[in-house]
């Protein structure tokens, strides 16, 4: 009897420890640790595709850190995630003039990434709403090479 019960625990725990390792892959725990890069931008009812050929990221380090360049000026400060929100705390950014669209899509981001926002993670797509929901980025996960 003691050998059965030891085996069932032991399959029980096997099972276990596959199952979250399972749940785990592709659905990161939270923000920290990822990069993303910017799909579209905008009012939630009329989003505008990202300008094409610009490199854009936006990094939530582990550190609780967040940096990146969502079109023209590189930029960092602080985050952390809340209660199903993300509260960002000043962004510092470099000051640099670009041609549009690329100052009004980094302007519409900037707009959103401001104090405390609201979020969904569905799979490979971060959307990040502004406090008032009115205004939207949508970003896809950068996959580590």
């Amino acid at each position: 009897m003691n050998k059965i019960t030891f085996t069932i625990i032991t399959i029980l725990a096997a099972t276990g420890l596959v199952l979250s390792a399972c749940a785990s892959l592709g659905n990161p725990a939270g923000l920290a640790g990822t990069s993303w890069k910017l799909v579209s931008y905008g009012s939630a009812g009329n989003l505008t595709p990202a300008a094409q050929g610009v490199e854009t990221s936006l990094i939530f380090g582990p550190d609780g850190q967040a940096s990146g360049n969502l079109g023209c000026n590189g930029f960092s400060g602080s985050y952390e995630e809340k209660g199903g929100n993300i509260v960002f705390g000043p962004l510092a950014s470099t000051l640099m003039a670009c041609p549009e669209p690329r100052m009004t899509q980094e302007g519409t981001a900037f707009q959103v990434l401001t104090g405390t926002v609201n979020f969904e993670l569905a799979g490979n797509t971060l959307t990040i709403y502004d406090a008032s929901v009115a205004i939207v980025i949508t970003l896809s996960l950068i996959e580590n090479e």
